[in-house]
């Protein structure tokens, strides 16, 4: 079967996000002054042909470790959709 599994990396809260930044200033310019923060991350959808969901969640689990994100700076959340 194939399952669509989301994930989503962002920077840690504990570091800072450049570019979040940046689009918070660009934001306040436009006036938009209640925007209080501004965290940008990667959204990555997978197509996982596996046996069941949890075998599709533990490949996301993998690919998220060894490729998709970097543990020092970013976390990730998974989710397999259907």
């Amino acid at each position: 079967m194939t399952y669509t599994v989301s994930i989503d990396v962002m920077p840690l809260k504990e570091l800072l996000d450049p570019q979040g930044k940046q689009v918070l200033g660009g934001l306040n310019n436009l006036g938009m002054t209640s925007v209080m923060d501004v965290r940008i991350g990667k959204h990555i959808s997978l197509q996982i042909e596996a046996d069941s969901a949890d075998q599709a969640r533990n490949i996301a689990e993998e690919a998220s470790k060894k490729l998709l994100a970097n543990p020092v700076m970013e976390h990730y959340e998974i989710a397999v959709i259907s």
